[in-house]
C-alpha cells in the first residue's frame, strides 16, 4: 500500500476544527468534530477523573468535542474532581453540542483540584479560534504540553484519499500500557464505534505500549479516536495499517522528546519464541536503567544489553543470541549466536552518539518480532522530576 504523510495533523481530515492556547504552565485545547468514537485507557488503578467522565460519555459511541487543558491532571481528586471535568464538558459544549458527547482529557500536578477559573478565562478565546487549518492542528497540540519540548503531530492520506490524523503529548512518566500521555486521532473514514476500538487497539499495542521513558505508569494515559465519516467506507486493512502509521510516528516523537533525553533509543527483537516474547525482551531493553545510561555517556557497555534480555522472561538461549547495533549510517555485529564476532569500539561508540540508536536483538528460537522505544537516561531527567512542582 502507498501510504503519504501529509502535513496538518488532525486539521487534515475533514469536519475536524482545532485551537489551543498556552499560559505559563496552564494550557487549553479545544477540538470539534463529530462522529462515532472509541477510546483506550490507563490501566493504573489510580484513574484521573477526566477518564472516568470519558468513559462514561463513549458509552455512546460518539463524540462531538475534546477539551484538554494542561498544568493539572485533576487525578486523586475524589467525587469533586469528577463534577470538575464535568463543568469542562458543559463549557466546551456551548454552544449547541450536547455535554454529553464531550470528552475531556487533563494532564499536570496529580493530586491538586483543578482552578476553573483559569479555564473558564481561556474557553472563549480558544473556541472563537477554531479552525481547520493546519494552524489548529499545531495550537492544540502546544496547548496539551507539560515538559515536552515540541509539538506532536502526524498525519496521512490512504490511496482512496482517506485521512487519519493525531496529535499527541508526552514527555516523561511513560511506560508500557501508556504513560502520562494524551493522543486525539481523528479519521474521515465511515465507521463505527465498535470496528474504531478494534483497529485503536491494535494500533496502540503496537505504537504507544511499546514506549518506554521511565516506567512509571500515569493516572491519565487516553488516546481516543473520532470518524467524521466525509470520505464514506475505506479498505479496512489499508486503514487499519494508517492508522498504527500514525500512531507510531507519534510514539516515536514521545520516545525521542523523553525528559531531558539526548538521543532515541530503538530496540528490535527477532526470533522469539512468540510476539509476546519479544515484546517482553524489547521492552526490557528500553526499560533498564543501566542500558539507557550508557547510551547517555556513549558507553560501550552492549553487555547490559544481553543481561536486561535474559531477565525479561522471554525464553532465551545464550548459545543463540545475535546482537546487533546501528545508526541509521552504520552497524556493528557484536555477537553472532552467542559468540563475540567484534570490538570495534570506535564504531560502538560512534553509533552510541548518533541521535537515534538502534539495539537489534535476534534470539534464535521462533519466529516473533517486535519494536519498542525510548530514551537514553541523563541528568536533566532528574532535574526536571526533582523540580517538577517547585
Amino acid at each position: 500500500m502507498q501510504l503519504k504523510f501529509i502535513d496538518g495533523g488532525i486539521c487534515a481530515v475533514k469536519g475536524v476544527s482545532a485551537w489551543g492556547v498556552k499560559q505559563d504552565k496552564y494550557g487549553l485545547a479545544l477540538i470539534k468534530a463529530e462522529g462515532s468514537a472509541a477510546g483506550v485507557f490507563t490501566r493504573n488503578r489510580v484513574i484521573a477523573a477526566p477518564l472516568i467522565l470519558t468513559r462514561e460519555h463513549l458509552e455512546g459511541g460518539r463524540l462531538s468535542a475534546v477539551i484538554a487543558n494542561s498544568g493539572n491532571a485533576n487525578a486523586f481528586t475524589g467525587p469533586e474532581g469528577v463534577e470538575d471535568a464535568r463543568d469542562m464538558a458543559k463549557l466546551a459544549a456551548r454552544p449547541g453540542l450536547d455535554e454529553r458527547t464531550v470528552a475531556v482529557a487533563s494532564t499536570g500536578v496529580i493530586g491538586h483540584r483543578l482552578d476553573l477559573d483559569i479555564i473558564r478565562s481561556q474557553v472563549g478565546e480558544v473556541t472563537a479560534g477554531l479552525t481547520d487549518s493546519a494552524k489548529g492542528s499545531t495550537a492544540a497540540a502546544r496547548a496539551i504540553m507539560t515538559t515536552d519540548t515540541f509539538a506532536k503531530e502526524a498525519a496521512v492520506e490512504l490511496p482512496d484519499g482517506t485521512r487519519i490524523g493525531g496529535i499527541a503529548k508526552g514527555s516523561g512518566m511513560i511506560a508500557p500500557n501508556m504513560g502520562t500521555m494524551l493522543a486525539f486521532l481523528y479519521t474521515d473514514a465511515a465507521m463505527d464505534a465498535g470496528e474504531l476500538g478494534k483497529y485503536l487497539k491494535r494500533a496502540v499495542d503496537k505504537s504507544f505500549n511499546m514506549v518506554v521513558v521511565d516506567g512509571d505508569t500515569s493516572t491519565n494515559d487516553m488516546v481516543l479516536i473520532t470518524a467524521t465519516g466525509q470520505m464514506g467506507h475505506t479498505d479496512p486493512e489499508e486503514f487499519g495499517q494508517g492508522l498504527e502509521a500514525v500512531c507510531t510516528a507519534l510514539a516515536r516523537m514521545i520516545a525521542r522528546d523523553g525528559e531531558g533525553a539526548t538521543r532515541l533509543i530503538e530496540a528490535r527483537v527477532t526470533g522469539a519464541a512468540s510476539e509476546s516474547d519479544a515484546v517482553l525482551a524489547a521492552k526490557a531493553v528500553i526499560t533498564s536503567p543501566l542500558v539507557k545510561s550508557a547510551i547517555f555517556g556513549r558507553d560501550p557497555n552492549w553487555g547490559r544489553v544481553v543481561a536486561a534480555v535474559g531477565y525479561s522472561g522471554a525464553e532465551m538461549e545464550q548459545d543463540r543470541v545475535s546482537l546487533t547495533f546501528a545508526s541509521n549510517h552504520s552497524s556493528v555485529m557484536l555477537v553472532e549466536k552467542g559468540r563475540i564476532v567484534s570490538t570495534l569500539e570506535d564504531t560502538l561508540k560512534e553509533i552510541m552518539g548518533s541521535k537515534e540508536v538502534i539495539i537489534m536483538v535476534d534470539l534464535g528460537v521462533g519466529s516473533g518480532c517486535a519494536t519498542a522505544w525510548g530514551c537514553d537516561l541523563s541528568y536533566d531527567y532528574v532535574r526536571i522530576n526533582a523540580e517538577y512542582t517547585t
